[in-house]
């Protein structure tokens, strides 16, 4: 099953006084602020691609890790996922040079071992990492809890 997901931007301005509204189908974004500040000089009053691109890859890992679970024959009673998305100095520009995941579960009946095996395919197979697999470096830290 194929499927578009949607999102849109409206842009005002130059590139660093110009300010943005980004919006998702969904309505989980709707206008939403972003732009230079928000980007690079951590101003908390918008968001900016890296924020959305590590939701994005954190919720995808989540995801892939229940869909493993399952298939396992397992359930987790939390999943926990963040990712930070580094934005680096690239000549003229910037490139993602780093996304690190950390996935923090309890998952009943389930040894370290197995845990760590149903963590990294998640990581493999979930269509974001797919997609982001130009990062240098992706890594992924995953935590049983007891």
């Amino acid at each position: 099953m194929a499927a578009d997901k949607h999102a849109s931007v409206h842009w005002e301005g130059a590139g660093k006084t110009g300010k943005g509204l980004v919006s998702t189908e969904t309505g989980a974004l709707k206008d939403y602020p972003y732009g230079f500040a928000s980007r690079f000089e951590d101003d908390r009053r918008g968001t900016n691609p890296e924020e959305i691109v590590g939701a994005a890859h954190a919720a995808c890992l989540t995801m892939a890790f229940a869909f493993g679970l399952e298939a396992a024959g397992l359930t987790a009673t939390r999943i926990d996922t963040k990712a930070a998305v580094r934005l680096a100095k690239d000549g003229a520009g910037f490139k993602i040079d780093r996304i690190q995941l950390e996935l923090d579960a309890a998952v009943p009946n389930l040894d370290e071992a197995k845990f760590q095996e149903i963590a990294a395919a998640a990581k493999a197979g979930c269509p974001l990492s797919k997609a982001l697999a130009s990062v240098p470096e992706i890594t992924l830290k995953a935590t049983l809890a007891s």
